[in-house]
C-alpha cells in the first residue's frame, strides 16, 4: 500500500513526525516519575524483573502510570544467536487486573511517546501496550538485515513481549491496530493465535492476490457521486497537461527546502507524476463527499491546483525526505504486502512513467525487490477458514477498503461504517452495528456491561485513532 497510515498512499498503508530517535526522562505536561521502585512499587519491580526488558522513563497522567520501556529481541527468531536489538514499546497501565490492549501500530511509536488510549482500551477501560515494529524508528538491528523484516519476525517479536508481559498482568488481551497497524494484528493472531483474546482491525487491508487490482478500479468508479468523479479525474489530466509549468515549481520548492529525489524516485518529473496519481486516492483516505465541493474545476489557475494538490497529498512526501521514514513499509509491501495498483485508464497518454504506481519506484535500488504472494494467501486462507473472535472495521468510502478480509464463521465480523474514510472506528458505525460491535469486544475481554454514566467518568487521557498523518515537512 502506499501510504499515509495508509498502508502505501495507495500506494501507501500513518502521529509522526521524523526526526531523532531519543527518548527524554519526562514528559513536561505530566507529573514527574516516581523515585526509584520501593518496596511498595511492585509494578515497577515486575516490570524491571522482566529478563531484557528496561524502564526508560515513566510518567503519571490522571489515573494511569504511563512507561516508555525498551524490550531485546534476537534480529532472527529461528535463529537468535545472530544478534538482538532494542525494540521499542510503551505501558498504559491502569490495574493489573484490567483487560490488556495490544495496539499494533504497523510503524514507529513517535519519538517522544505520550499517553494515548486506543478505541479499544477506551472501550474497556484497559490497560495498553503499544509497539514499535522492528526496522522503523531506533528499533531496528544494527546492521540491518532487511531479509529479517518480515510478517513472521514482528509477530513473534510480539508474542514474546504478550508473553513477558503476561508475568504482569492477569486479564484477557485484546489486539487492535488500524491500517497497517490492523494488518500486523491479523498476521499476527495468525501465527500465535493463543496469545490474545481477541482481535479488533480497523480499515486493514487484504491484497491477496497482488497482480488482480480490479476491485481498486472498481471502487473508483462507484465512490461518491459522479459529479464529484468527473471533478477528480479532470483535475488529475489538467495537472498532467500542465507538467511543463507545475514541474519547475516542484524543483525551486524542493530547492528552496532542501529536498531531493535522486536516491529514491529519482527526478522531479517521476515524483511530480506519483504526487498527481496519488491525489484522488488521498483525496478519498482522508476526506468525504462534502469536501468534493472544493476540488478546483479544471479552469483553474496553475497556483490554485498546485496550491490543492498540496492540501491533499502534499509535495514533500515523494521526495527522498518524505518516504525515508516510510521505508520499511515499502520494503515490506514490495517483498509480501502487495499494493494497489489502480489501471489510470482515463489517464493514458499523459503519463510517461510506466509502472511508476508500485512500492520499487520509491525505494532505494538496493532495497528493491521480487515479491512473494505465498504470504498473503497463506493468511487470507487461515481468516477465512480457521480464524476466531476477529472483529474487522472498514469505512464504506475509503478505498484501503477496496480488497477485504473476510471473516470466518467462528465468532468473527466484519462492519461497514456508512460514509467513513480511513479513519472508520466502531464510534462511527450505525447504531445497531456500533452496540453489537462494543457487546462483542466487552465479551471478548470478560468485561461486564456498565452503565455510560460510570463509563464516561472515567480519568482523561487523549483518545488515539491509531493512524500516522502523512507526513509533511
Amino acid at each position: 500500500m502506499i501510504v499515509r497510515t495508509r498502508v502505501i498512499p495507495a500506494l501507501v498503508l500513518a502521529l509522526l513526525t521524523a526526526g531523532s530517535a531519543a527518548l527524554p526522562a519526562t514528559a513536561a505536561a505530566e507529573s514527574p516519575a516516581p523515585p526509584a521502585a520501593t518496596a511498595e512499587d511492585t509494578l515497577l519491580a515486575r516490570l524491571k524483573a522482566i529478563p531484557g526488558l528496561s524502564v526508560v522513563s515513566e510518567t503519571q497522567p490522571a489515573g494511569y502510570r504511563f512507561f516508555v520501556l525498551t524490550f531485546t529481541q534476537p534480529v532472527d527468531h529461528r535463529d537468535p544467536g545472530k544478534g538482538t536489538y532494542q525494540q521499542r514499546l510503551t505501558l498504559l497501565h491502569r490495574s493489573e487486573n484490567a483487560p490488556v490492549v495490544l495496539f499494533t501500530g504497523g510503524y514507529g511509536l513517535p519519538v517522544n511517546p505520550s499517553a494515548s488510549r486506543t478505541e479499544p482500551t477506551r472501550l474497556l477501560d484497559g490497560n495498553q501496550v503499544s509497539v514499535e515494529h522492528r526496522f522503523f524508528r531506533s528499533s531496528r538491528p544494527d546492521p540491518a538485515d532487511w531479509r529479517k523484516l518480515d510478517i513472521w519476525q514482528e509477530a513473534s517479536d510480539e508474542h514474546r513481549i504478550v508473553r513477558a508481559l503476561k508475568t504482569v498482568y492477569s486479564g484477557k488481551w485484546i489486539q487492535t491496530g488500524a491500517s497497517k497497524g490492523g494488518m500486523t494484528s491479523v498476521y499476527h493472531r495468525r501465527f500465535y493465535p493463543g496469545d490474545v483474546d481477541g482481535v479488533v482491525a480497523y480499515v486493514a487491508p487484504n491484497d491477496r492476490v497482488n497482480p488482480s487490482d480490479h476491485a481498486y478500479d472498481a471502487f473508483f468508479a462507484g465512490v461518491g457521486d459522479a459529479a464529484c468523479r468527473t471533478a477528480l479525474d479532470d483535475l488529475q489530466k489538467e495537472a498532467l497537461k500542465r507538467r511543463d509549468r507545475l514541474v519547475p515549481r516542484l524543483e525551486a520548492y524542493a530547492a528552496q527546502n532542501g529536498y531531493t529525489f535522486a536516491r529514491t524516485l529519482g527526478s522531479a518529473d517521476r515524483s511530480f507524476e506519483m504526487t498527481v496519481l496519488d491525489t484522488v486516492w488521498a483525496f478519498w483516505q482522508y476526506s468525504t463527499t462534502a469536501d468534493c465541493a472544493d476540488v478546483p474545476p479544471a479552469t483553474a489557475s496553475d497556483d490554485e491546483l498546485y496550491a490543492w494538490i498540496d492540501s491533499v497529498a502534499g509535495w514533500s512526501f515523494y521526495t527522498d525526505q518524505g518516504i525515508e521514514y516510510y521505508t520499511p513499509y515499502y520494503y515490506q509491501a514490495a517483498t509480501q504486502l502487495g499494493w494497489p495498483e489502480p489501471k489510470f485508464r482515463h489517464l493514458r497518454g499523459l503519463t510517461r512513467h510506466r509502472g511508476l504506481y508500485q512500492p520499487n519506484s520509491v525505494l532505494p535500488a538496493e532495497l528493491r525487490s521480487r515479491h512473494d504472494p505465498r504470504p498473503m494467501l497463506g493468511v487470507d486462507h487461515w481468516v477465512r477458514s480457521r480464524s476466531s473472535r476477529m472483529m474487522f472495521v472498514y469505512g464504506e468510502n475509503d478505498p484501503w477498503g477496496a480488497e477485504r478480509f473476510t471473516p470466518s464463521r467462528n465468532d468473527s465480523h466484519l462492519y461497514v461504517a456508512p460514509g467513513a474514510n480511513h479513519g472508520a472506528n466502531i464510534a462511527a458505525l450505525a447504531e445497531g452495528d456500533r452496540e453489537a460491535a462494543t457487546a462483542i469486544l466487552r465479551r471478548w475481554a470478560g468485561v461486564a456491561d456498565t452503565p455510560p454514566a460510570a463509563r464516561s467518568a472515567q480519568p482523561s487521557v487523549p483518545d488515539d485513532d491509531m493512524l500516522p498523518d502523512r507526513q509533511t515537512f
